[in-house]
């Protein structure tokens, strides 16, 4: 290939080997990029019912007289009905980032509501949590922080029977561990890690749903690889995961799809991803996709993309690891049907959310990169010309497509047959038109791959005007040199 020095451009001399190592150390800075890319938000839940009954009602503003009134109402009002009514005009106040900034300004306003939020009276705690609950949405790391007395009741509160209610302490929960430190640093003494492997095991899919939101938010905690996932590797929360992923009638698309993240989150973390595997991560994970494919089929549900970028992640990080070849882990993926149902997720993923398609294809090169029955695969299922027609949807994928042609390539000459000419030859030289030094520099390797294993590809490609598409490049025009070296060999060697 080609390297700018200091006088001008040098032909290098590479071989496979040095093509093979230059690309992986690429992929190993692409993963290492792609794992601090964390997806750290909030979510607010809201009783539909009680939205529909307070429609039109707009969050006021309130004062510090207006706050002191209701709490002093909640506290000592003569009537449950008033009680509760009071606390109903705090939480539509705190809404609003002016009320939740005078609310947490007030002298003994969070004792007070976790004061409500122990009571023993349901309707009060339950319009306390949701007050809190407001607050550990806001914005402002200050209301956050002024939460911390009232985490650790939460915290216990998990264990109880109502599942609308620890579904409300597990999303305050969450909210409140991504924002601060702190509240991980007081949760993480107290159990938080038991409490949410207790939890697991409810019979809710709302209660599953935000312990999922919540350990994800756990697990991105810039700490989590050091004090965090230990813990969580060694207690029933993966093996719980794993059973909620698994295809079946009983899987659902929303508990799925937060447990997919968390299940990413601890791979990106490499902790123990051999633990993970030995304990069935990867053959779950290739069973869902197989699943996935079937069901993105039979319905126009939106969403299953929502699950599909994860299980992808999660699948191309796996197979990285020593631990999954140790345990046969290309086998457990079945070749075909997963290479097939691979390509239906492409094409799914081609119209409903094109910017995934990269996660797709990284599976792919994951896959094909070490294994040759991969790359049969993909050639004995006609699926070359169908990979080649997604080089037209951006940049970024026309690379990870050149990537994967080149670990197919490099699988030596009876592949190389396979690949050339047909629809190749005639996408390279437009490859080769393009502007980005990036897609040119792939498309190049693979050339070079092409013509040290199939003797015929130089003199093919410089019959249809290859060089002139070289010579479009200025960097790159000294490759002729290199063409015409290879020629010459092919015709005399």
């Amino acid at each position: 290939m080609w390297s700018r020095q200091r006088g001008g451009l040098k032909p290098l001399r590479c071989g496979v080997e040095q093509l093979r190592c230059r690309r992986r150390e690429r992929e190993a800075a692409l993963r290492k990029a792609r794992r601090e890319q964390q997806l750290v938000s909030k979510r607010l839940l809201r009783d539909e019912a009680l939205e529909e009954a307070e429609e039109g009602c707009v969050a006021m503003i309130f004062g510090e007289a207006e706050i002191q009134q209701f709490l002093r109402l909640a506290q000592r009002g003569t009537e449950e009905k008033e009680r509760e009514g009071a606390l109903v005009s705090l939480r539509r106040g705190l809404q609003r980032p002016e009320t939740q900034q005078t609310f947490i300004r007030l002298e003994g306003s969070i004792r007070t509501l976790v004061g409500l939020l122990t009571s023993n009276q349901a309707l009060l705690q339950l319009e306390a949590a949701r007050c809190l609950h407001e607050l550990s949405h806001s914005e402002q790391s200050a209301v956050v922080e002024a939460c911390l007395p009232a985490t650790s009741y939460l915290l216990t509160y998990l264990s109880g029977h109502s599942s609308d209610f620890i579904e409300l302490c597990l999303y305050t929960l969450g909210n409140l561990i991504v924002e601060s430190e702190a509240v991980r640093r007081q949760l993480l003494p107290q159990g938080i890690v038991p409490a949410l492997a207790a939890c697991i095991q409810s019979p809710h899919l709302t209660v599953l749903e935000a312990l999922g939101y919540a350990l994800s938010q756990l697990l991105q905690a810039k700490e989590a690889p050091e004090k965090i996932i230990p813990s969580v590797l060694g207690s029933t929360l993966p093996q719980h995961m794993l059973q909620l992923l698994q295809p079946g009638p009983k899987l659902n698309l929303g508990v799925a799809v937060e447990f997919a993240w968390c299940l990413h989150y601890i791979i990106c973390s490499q902790v123990n991803n051999a633990l993970l595997i030995t304990q069935g991560a990867l053959s779950t994970l290739g069973l869902l996709l197989l699943d996935l494919a079937g069901a993105v089929q039979r319905t126009e549900d939106a969403g299953l993309e929502l699950l599909a970028c994860p299980v992808l992640r999660c699948l191309s990080n796996l197979l990285t690891e020593a631990a999954a070849e140790a345990v046969g882990g290309q086998l457990q993926l079945r070749d075909e049907r997963v290479v097939a149902a691979l390509f239906i997720l492409l094409q799914f993923l081609l119209q409903k959310q094109p910017s995934l398609l990269p996660e797709g294809l990284w599976l792919l090169n994951n896959l094909t990169a070490n294994s040759p029955s991969f790359c049969t695969s993909l050639l004995s299922l006609d699926l070359i010309e169908p990979l080649l027609h997604l080089l037209s949807v951006s940049n970024v994928v026309s690379v990870l497509v050149l990537t994967v042609l080149c670990n197919v390539a490099e699988k030596g000459p009876a592949y190389c047959q396979r690949l050339w000419p047909g629809p190749l030859l005639s996408s390279l030289l437009d490859m080769l038109a393009f502007s980005d030094t990036e897609v040119v520099g792939q498309s190049l390797e693979l050339l070079q791959l092409l013509f040290l294993y199939q003797p015929g590809a130089a003199q093919a490609f410089l019959q249809q005007s290859g060089l002139q598409a070289l010579q479009r490049h200025e960097e790159v025009a000294q490759l002729q040199d290199r063409v015409h070296a290879l020629q010459q060999t092919a015709l005399h060697g």
